[in-house]
């Protein structure tokens, strides 16, 4: 099975520690964001693997190699120009001939990639996307009114969202509607499919999810690993 991780990233939110390595190769624990992703795929059946660069792309093909390491087969795609999220894809449409996984390669993540695709292959979907819900806390007092008399209070309330957890999967026909070399985006990728009267399937992730965006989500993830990763 094959899966494409989008490691071209600039990392901007990251510096300074991504002006000297590209975010994947981060280090968690004893090992990078990329090789804890490469085994989780690995063990959920997946032995051919594409990284999607840009930024820093030749630190990453030394780093990996052909995957022989890791026991899988690794390609290193190289983006001329910056293509989004869903449009460096594009460049693999000859090898990607059956449904492959997309993930953002600054996510670690928990997530039943077997369950995920046996799930997306029971769809008739090109497009399977993996949501989260995602509570933030609201640091003020919610108030309800009818004119200018007060009807209710609701003290600090939980905003409760469902966000995109950066792991899709695809079929081959999808190629058909994303633009070859153009900057195109997973959610103009969505937006375009809804258009087009295209379905657009959702899978609920309920395991351990992180997104390394930002510093204190970096400092985060060295404790998690020990929880989570350490013995997977």
């Amino acid at each position: 099975m094959k899966a494409v991780i989008l490691a071209g990233g600039l990392g901007t939110r990251l510096r300074p520690f991504t002006e000297i390595i590209p975010k994947p190769l981060l280090p968690i624990g004893e090992k990078s964001v990329l090789e804890i992703q490469i085994e989780r795929l690995k063990k959920h059946g997946f032995d051919e693997i594409f990284l999607a660069t840009n930024y820093k792309a030749d630190y990453l093909e030394r780093f990996v190699g052909d995957g022989s390491q890791y026991g899988v087969r690794v390609t290193v795609s190289e983006e001329t120009k910056p293509l989004g999220t869903a449009g460096p894809v594009t460049l693999l449409r000859n090898k990607l001939t059956e449904p492959f996984v997309v993930m953002n390669g600054d996510i670690l993540s928990l997530i039943d990639f077997t369950d995920f695709y046996q799930f997306a292959m029971k769809q008739e979907a090109w497009l399977t996307i993996a949501i989260r819900q995602h509570i933030t806390p609201y640091a003020f007092g919610d108030i309800f009114f009818e004119g200018d008399r007060v009807t209710g209070i609701e003290e600090k309330p939980n905003i409760v969202k469902f966000i995109l957890a950066g792991i899709y999967i695809m079929r081959p026909e999808i190629f058909e509607i994303i633009p070859t070399d153009t900057y195109f985006g997973m959610d103009l990728l969505i937006k375009e499919m809804l258009k087009l009267g295209l379905p657009v399937v959702k899978y609920n992730l309920e395991a351990y999810w992180l997104d390394i965006g930002q510093i204190t989500d970096f400092e985060k993830a060295q404790d998690i690993y020990r929880q989570h990763f350490k013995e997977d």
